[in-house]
């Protein structure tokens, strides 16, 4: 036991209850992924349910490897990384645009040759905008009231990338929209500024609706959403509140979930009714509060951070997370209109939990050099002893 303590002290380093919440959420994904996957190996693999279960374990340790990895990488090198992302972002977003893959009706993935192994650019532009709106603000803090090298250069950004992604997926940008509004608000930017900000994001989302590709869909889910009639109700909707009603206080029990074999997507888009089915009142409480102690220790790093950048670059990442957990959960017990988001590092999926292990592992990077920075701050300070002769 003393090796593995000090294996672990050696290698996982950062903030211990993060490690732990990453790997809580890792096991429960495991479980309901192979669970809610059920019938669509039958579909597809003629019943072979394990090719899903192993697949989608290895994606989940290489996301912990990257986040391991991430996680000792300085994190004063994601401010230059993030600008050089965000150039990237914008080509790779048009490129999507214009000859991506089609999958619902919206053109949201780009497929890597050699490999064969699609991906999502927006979740690169997400990690890069909100990195670089941290780092501007850092680096800003004396001159944050400054319009034009302040304001200007980051609204430009956020209204760029924010419509880009927006006119193929808008549940992404509004929520990208509403964690560069919040990072904003703890980077001290006036009220007045983000006002503007807000204003600037209404007409950049409007503009996504008229030219982008659902915005018919867009609007039927609000319609639907706001509709009080029974009869109206989408279809995912419904199956996804009788998970949740059936679930009862303790759940049926792991793959006793019957709504999985109706649900649409029930592995990825509707994973939380699948848990609260299986796992009851009991497993839906204890994801929401692994992801509400994973904003607060986010906000912790905050706390304690000896440096802007870290401090704004961790409160953006932390709500980035759990703002898109709080969306899904929402969609699935009725709170918010279906929107498509996944779960984040519990719902199947390929690239995009690849860069939820980048976003926890800079979170634990900037957690580690705080703690380091703060660690020899202390040994400084501590007088010596001066040796009598």
């Amino acid at each position: 036991m003393t090796k593995v303590k000090i294996w672990l002290e050696d290698n996982l380093k950062g903030d211990p209850v993060i490690w732990g919440i990453v790997l809580l959420l890792s096991l429960i994904s495991i479980l309901a992924v192979y669970s809610a996957t059920g019938s669509l190996a039958y579909r597809k693999m003629g019943g072979n349910t394990e090719v899903y279960l192993f697949k989608h374990s290895a994606l989940i340790f290489a996301s912990i490897v990257v986040m391991w990895a991430v996680h000792n990488i300085p994190y004063k090198y994601f401010s230059k990384l993030s600008l050089f992302a965000l150039w990237v972002s914008v080509p790779l977003l048009m490129i999507t645009y214009l000859f991506g893959s089609t999958i619902n009706e919206a053109n949201r993935w780009l497929t890597v040759p050699i490999i064969n192994q699609a991906f999502q650019p927006s979740d690169l532009a997400k990690l890069a905008l909100i990195s670089a709106v941290a780092g501007m603000l850092a680096k800003r803090q004396r001159k944050i009231t400054d319009i034009k090298g302040t304001f200007i250069p980051i609204i430009i950004w956020i209204g760029i990338i924010c419509l880009l992604i927006a006119i193929a997926n808008m549940s992404t940008a509004v929520m990208l929209l509403s964690t560069c509004l919040l990072l904003m608000f703890i980077g001290r930017v006036p009220l007045k500024y983000l006002l503007v900000v807000c204003m600037v994001g209404a007409l950049v989302l409007t503009t996504a609706i008229l030219m982008g590709q659902r915005g018919g869909v867009f609007f039927s889910r609000i319609e639907r959403f706001m509709n009080d009639d029974p009869a109206e109700i989408p279809f995912q909707a419904k199956h996804s509140y009788i998970a949740i009603a059936t679930g009862g206080i303790s759940g049926k029990g792991p793959g006793n979930s019957e709504q999985r074999n109706i649900l649409p997507h029930p592995y990825s888009d509707f994973i939380y009714a699948i848990i609260v089915e299986e796992y009851g009142m009991i497993g839906g409480g204890f994801v929401l509060f692994l992801y509400l102690a994973l904003l607060y220790r986010g906000m912790r790093v905050v706390a304690i951070s000896t440096r802007p950048f870290g401090g704004l670059l961790s409160a953006g990442l932390s709500f980035s997370l759990v703002i898109q957990a709080m969306i899904n959960m929402g969609v699935a017990v009725g709170l918010v209109p279906i929107t498509g988001l996944p779960l984040p590092m519990v719902s199947m999926g390929g690239t995009s939990l690849i860069f939820t292990g980048i976003s926890l592992g800079i979170i634990l990077s900037i957690s580690r050099g705080d703690h380091e920075d703060a660690f020899l701050n202390e040994q400084k300070s501590v007088p010596r002893k001066v040796k009598v002769a």
